[in-house]
């Protein structure tokens, strides 16, 4: 082959390309496939010499990149050795045949990508030169995109979130409907990996309803978003996602609906019930988390002699994983619903925490406006405040608006508290008959 290259070369200019074209068909229809990666490499090698002139390699090379992306290689490791080679062989001259390298880019990233060998497949991706010459931002956003989700598929989030960045820059400009959904999944697995719960279950939610993504991977992100919703940090935004997924009646036939229901509700989670909703995370929601230093000499502190001595007493001072800490401060907030008080050492025997690590939580989380209530260090006590948001919505209830209310002070705390949780259950028996009443369970006269 190398003898019939060189008589090729030697050809008028106008002759060269056909006979390097027929000469490519021919090796290519060999059946000796071992010997086709060596008599291409020959022919590479040859065509990209400057005596033979740059027209005629450019057209050899668009010849090979189309035989190639048409399967005229049977063997895939034949394919990915011949990609590979090329690709090796042009490097030094990328500028002149820019066009070609990034076509053989995209078969290469594809046959890595077919090998779930994922960060290989998005370095090959990463090499194209998208900056260059007039490409269109829909063909530079589906590049970025696919790097993402190629990053993604191997967990490696911080190198994802830099290209997700620049996709984000272009994502105003796609108008194909697949890169934007892609795009928007990119949205919410970056925001799960930074721990981003709330963010990353709003978006999962809102993918799980768009009817151009196939049924079990809907069903797979509204998974996701009860998962990071049960993650997210207790407080009154995540008390408003966990109502938006129990309205969804998708979410109870997902396994973990016991756990998203009990969130909701503000009870408290038991030992088992966690532990069965962690096996169904992955390694980035169980990531250790470490306390500030303030944090942690507040939490070590005793708060007694009597803690000491006891025997019983839980040694730990913080939470240690993502999940350990949702589900400490859930507890925190399903206590302030059970409790109009509770003692530093009460909480910390609840939490299996240190009396002085429960009054750190219980601190921050009432320093952050996610739990009300007060702190008295000297009777060491917490005293929680009770949420009177549903004393203001009964004016606004039948489309009135803002009613103004007056009402007797009659100085019993109690007595409202007890009038209050009578409200509530009347009201929730009227919705369960509306509903059912709604599905013709029941008659509307009854």
């Amino acid at each position: 082959m190398e003898g019939r290259f060189a008589q090729i070369a030697a050809l008028a200019q106008k002759d060269r390309a056909p006979a390097f074209i027929t000469a490519l068909s021919e090796i290519l229809a060999s059946p000796n496939q071992a010997d086709i990666a060596q008599d291409i490499h020959l022919l590479v090698d040859t065509v990209v010499q400057d005596s033979v002139g740059l027209v005629v390699g450019r057209q050899v090379l668009s010849e090979l990149v189309k035989n190639i992306e048409e399967g005229a290689v049977k063997s895939v490791d034949v394919t990915k050795a011949i990609v590979e080679d090329t690709l090796q062989i042009l490097q030094p001259k990328l500028v002149s045949y820019e066009e070609q390298v990034n076509s053989l880019r995209f078969q290469l990233a594809q046959l890595l990508e077919n090998e779930e060998e994922w960060s290989q497949a998005a370095r090959v991706l990463m090499g194209i030169s998208l900056d260059a010459g007039n490409r269109p931002n829909e063909d530079k956003l589906r590049v970025y995109v696919r790097i993402v989700r190629l990053l993604l598929e191997d967990e490696d989030s911080v190198q994802a979130e830099t290209y997700y960045n620049r996709a984000a820059l272009l994502a105003h400009s796609g108008t194909e409907k697949e890169t934007l959904l892609q795009f928007k999944l990119c949205q919410a697995r970056i925001s799960d990996y930074a721990r981003k719960f709330l963010e990353a279950a709003s978006r999962y939610h809102e993918l799980s309803y768009v009817a151009d993504i196939d049924e079990e991977e809907r069903r797979q992100a509204l998974s996701a978003a009860v998962t990071c919703a049960v993650l997210a940090p207790a407080g009154p935004n995540r008390s408003r996602v966990l109502a938006s997924l129990c309205r969804d009646e998708r979410t109870a036939e997902l396994p973990t609906f016991n756990i998203l229901s009990k969130m909701f509700l503000d009870r408290i989670l038991r030992p088992a019930e966690v532990k069965e909703f962690e096996g169904t995370l992955r390694a980035h929601q169980l990531a250790q988390i470490s306390l500030s230093s303030n944090d942690r000499l507040a939490s070590a502190a005793t708060d007694d002699d009597d803690d000491v001595a006891d025997d019983n007493a839980s040694k730990r001072t913080g939470p240690s994983t993502v999940l350990d800490r949702a589900v400490m401060e859930h507890n925190v907030l399903a206590s302030s619903k059970i409790y109009n008080n509770i003692t530093f050492r009460g909480l910390g025997a609840l939490l299996d925490l240190t009396p002085g690590a429960a009054e750190t939580m219980a601190r921050k989380m009432i320093e952050q406006g996610r739990l009300k209530g007060q702190i008295d260090q000297v009777e060491k006590l917490i005293i929680f405040e009770q949420d009177r948001d549903e004393d203001a919505a009964q004016g606004k209830a039948g489309g009135l608006g803002d009613v103004e209310q007056t009402s007797e002070d009659t100085g019993a705390p109690f007595t409202k508290r007890w009038d209050l949780q009578i409200r509530l259950t009347a009201a929730n028996v009227e919705s369960l008959v509306q509903h059912l009443a709604h599905r013709g369970l029941i008659s509307s006269q009854a």
